[in-house]
């Protein structure tokens, strides 16, 4: 019995928290600092540009195939997705430590269609600060890094909308 309670305890730590990753310490940039700006490709080839988006609030997710918290709160956010809170959101993910084939696989296998950018070298995750995944960070439409949100949630209940929606009402 002891040994179960144990596993349990394992389980939901590792669920609120997030996957950890090997690596140096953290740092990047503080709530109210400019977020780091990036240019990336998608799993299609397409580059993204963080400042591409300027005037729009960004929801940024750093993620894994191999991470169960991450997996857990992906159908959550293909719902914020595909009924976002506001025409001036846009959801960026970025996979990190996986294989864009292991991404591309994950998000045809499950109807993902946020959305999937890769970070080869790691340097978005380390301008970033990331500790672990999942890492969330919610930029405003002047590029501020308002939020930040470690480990999985639920993108799609009412008070991570609501928490999108003050940051959309920041002018």
């Amino acid at each position: 019995m002891r040994r179960l309670a144990v596993i349990a305890a394992a389980v939901i730590l590792l669920f609120a928290t997030g996957c950890g990753r090997d690596g140096g310490p953290a740092g990047g940039p503080s709530i109210g600092q400019p977020a780091p700006d990036f240019s990336l490709r998608d799993l299609s080839g397409k580059p993204h540009r963080l400042s591409d988006y300027r005037g729009k609030v960004v929801m940024i997710n750093f993620w894994a195939t191999w991470c169960p918290p991450c997996r857990a709160e992906l159908g959550s956010m293909q719902r914020l997705f595909t009924a976002p809170p506001d025409p001036d959101f846009r959801m960026l993910t970025i996979l990190v430590n996986d294989s864009p084939a292991n991404g591309a696989m994950m998000a045809r296998k499950k109807g993902y269609t946020f959305p999937i950018l890769m970070d080869p070298e790691g340097t978005t995750g380390q301008a970033y600060g990331i500790t672990g995944v999942p890492e969330t960070y919610i930029v405003d439409r002047n590029g501020i890094l308002r939020e930040k949100v470690i480990g999985a949630d639920d993108w799609n209940s009412p008070r991570a909308r609501d928490l999108i929606r003050s940051v959309l009402g920041m002018r």
